[in-house]
Order: C-alpha cells, then sequence, then structure tokens
C-alpha cells in the first residue's frame, strides 16, 4: 500500500513546489513604494543666525507741532488704516494762537484801509499842488507797508490754521502700529517719536550679524530663511542692507534680509533664522537613514528617471545628529532612498513617495 502511496504523492508535491514558485516570482516583481528625498544643504557647511520678521517699511511717527499729549487712540500691535487718527495733542493752545493770529489780520486789513485812503488823498493833494512830492512819497510807502503788513499775516495765519491741523496725528498709510513711546498727559516736542508704524507690504528679517569676520557679509548675498512656524521649509532670500556701524551693547552689526522667492507666509514678529555659507565649498546632506556602507565604503540608493535604483558611491564628512554631510558623489537634483535601504539591490523597480505618501515623478523633474 505504501508503493501505491509514493507514486501518486510525487507529483502533488511538485504541483505544490512549482505554485510556490510561481508565487516567489510574483512576490519579486511586486513594485514597492519607496520614500525619496533630495540633499540639501549641508547644515555644517552654512551658518545660522537668528532673527525677527519685521516690515520693509518702518516709519517713526510724529507731531509736527510740540504739547501736550491729550488722547491715545491706538494700542501697540492694532492695526491702523491710511488716515487714521492715532492720537491727539490738547488743542487750546493752538486755538489760541490762531485766534490771535485771526486778529492781526483784521488789525492789518483796517490799518491797509487806512492808509490807502491818506494815499489817495495825499494824491488829490498833490494834483492840486496843495502838498508836496515827499509828502505824497510818504504816504505811497505807508500804504506799501500796509499791503505787505496784510500779506505777511495772512501767510501766519495760514500757518496757524496747519498747526491746528498738525494737533491730530494720523497714520500715512495702512499697517500695524509696532512700538508705542507716549502716553496721554505726556508732553512731546515737535518731531519727538510717537509711534513706529510697520506698513503693510514687503516683510524681511532682522538680524545681527558678529563683528568677526562681517567682511565677508555682502549686500546682495544670497541666503535662505527658515520660519520657526514652518521648520521644515526654507524660503530663498537676499541681504539688503548692512548698518556701517555696530551697535554700541552688542558690538553687533545689524542686517536687514529680503525674501526673493514671492510671497511668503511671513508675519510680523515672528521668529525666524538665515543661513549663508560658510565657505566656497557647498556640501550636501541626506538622513543617516539614508546612508549604507560596505567594505568601509559608503553609498546610497540613486533612484533613476525610469525609477529604478542605482548604487552610488558616496564621499562623507562628520556626521549630523540627524543628517550626514555628502563632499562628493550627489548633486543637488537627484533623488535618494531615505529608508530602508538595506533591503535593496541593484536595479531594482520603485515607486518613489515623498514623506507625506505623495508619488514622486522623477521623469516629470529630470
Amino acid at each position: 500500500m505504501r508503493s501505491t502511496f509514493l507514486p501518486l504523492a510525487l507529483p502533488v508535491s511538485l504541483v505544490f513546489l512549482l505554485a510556490a514558485c510561481g508565487h516567489e516570482e510574483a512576490a519579486q516583481t511586486t513594485i514597492r513604494p519607496a520614500m525619496v528625498v533630495q540633499p540639501q544643504p549641508s547644515a555644517q557647511a552654512m551658518d545660522s543666525y537668528p532673527g525677527e520678521v519685521r516690515a520693509r517699511y518702518e516709519p517713526d511717527l510724529a507731531f509736527r507741532i510740540g504739547g501736550k499729549v491729550s488722547k491715545r487712540l491706538v494700542e501697540e500691535g492694532e492695526r491702523v488704516k491710511a488716515n487714521q487718527p492715532l492720537a491727539e495733542l490738547d488743542p487750546q493752545d493752538v486755538r489760541l494762537q490762531l485766534e490771535a493770529t485771526r486778529a492781526q489780520v483784521a488789525a492789518a486789513e483796517a490799518n491797509l484801509s487806512l492808509v490807502r485812503s491818506e494815499r489817495d488823498r495825499y494824491k488829490t493833494l498833490m494834483d492840486r499842488q496843495m502838498v508836496s512830492r515827499s509828502q505824497y512819497d510818504n504816504s505811497e510807502n505807508l500804504y506799501r507797508a500796509g499791503v505787505a503788513r496784510l500779506k505777511q499775516i495772512k501767510a501766519e495765519f495760514d500757518v496757524s490754521s496747519n498747526q491746528a491741523g498738525y494737533a491730530v496725528l494720523r497714520a500715512p498709510q495702512d499697517g500695524v502700529v509696532a512700538k508705542r513711546a507716549v502716553e496721554v498727559g505726556q508732553v512731546v516736542s515737535a518731531g519727538q517719536t510717537v509711534f513706529t508704524l510697520a506698513t503693510d507690504g514687503e516683510r524681511e528679517v532682522l538680524i545681527s550679524l558678529p563683528e568677526q569676520g562681517f567682511g565677508r557679509f555682502k549686500i546682495g548675498q544670497p541666503v535662505t530663511v527658515e520660519l520657526w512656524s514652518q521648520p521644515d521649509q526654507r524660503f530663498a532670500g537676499r541681504i539688503r542692507e548692512l548698518s556701517p556701524s555696530a551697535d554700541p551693547k552688542s558690538r553687533t552689526f545689524a542686517a536687514r534680509v529680503a525674501f526673493t522667492g514671492g510671497k511668503v507666509p511671513a508675519e510680523l514678529g515672528q521668529s525666524a533664522r538665515v543661513f549663508m555659507q560658510a565657505d566656497s565649498v557647498i556640501a550636501l546632506s541626506v538622513p543617516l537613514s539614508a546612508l549604507s556602507a560596505e567594505n568601509g565604503a559608503s553609498y546610497v540608493w540613486r533612484v533613476q528617471p525610469d525609477n529604478t535604483l542605482k548604487r552610488t558611491p558616496v564621499r562623507i564628512g562628520a556626521f549630523g545628529e540627524k543628517t550626514v554631510p555628502v563632499l562628493e558623489g550627489l548633486n543637488p537634483t537627484d533623488w535618494v532612498i531615505a529608508a530602508g535601504v538595506h533591503v535593496l539591490h541593484e536595479g531594482q523597480q520603485v515607486r518613489p513617495v515623498d514623506r507625506s505618501n505623495r508619488v514622486v515623478n522623477l521623469a516629470a523633474k529630470e
């Protein structure tokens, strides 16, 4: 009976073995997803400076006349519109000056009327040869002086009228009150800063640069900016302004960095960090999980445009906390596998995805 069973069992076993081989081949041809990244500028090859997002234009607002602040109509951090009243001075002195000038205008008009009548009378008498030429000339001079005096007083009246309007400080354009420097009851002089307005529009990053090596910073130098609210994204920028003198307390030089990559979601007062190249060598970096080594030689798996893998030797620098600098072997436009590199092999086809599990079309990015 055993001899009858063995011939029957052998073909059945072969069938199962062939089926298993078929499943193995199907499993091998399955295209697995693989997370890919592009090399980034190495943090070890860049200097970073903390900064604060500021407005491109920050005018200091002040009254054009002196006086006592009677009203403060806005608070620090409040958004204001163009021509909106911000503060007022006590108008009593300005009004009294305006009334005094108005009275002087009335007196000058009355005086002009008088000297005009005198001049006309002397002209008539001179035509009749009843007064001398010198007496007429004297009346003519008095008339001209009266005209000039009235013109002068009217100009002073216009100035007083303008000063009455200067008692109200208004916003020159839309923006945010970045700083307040006075309180109600405080006496201010003409031109003394009352508010600092951060106008709407462009945003910049204000940083402080150290004295050592200050000469290597140039206006127009390219930089990258990272906002604390978006730590995984960097924005292109450039140094727009460098202070010619150091701060007497911190001994640092103020610099302003402008964004060059279009609209950036940067809000006033946000913290930021500006990265600048430390030297002429631009090193790239990849995540530690992307690096493999064999017999002391380091390599990464680079993804080809047809989504196949190529083992790429690299020369690396000192390991960082999360990344490792790549000194040779990669270009900024390359894509490398970022995780699971120990199970990959040469020529393997993968489906590239980013950190958000979105498919990356490498052929379209070439």
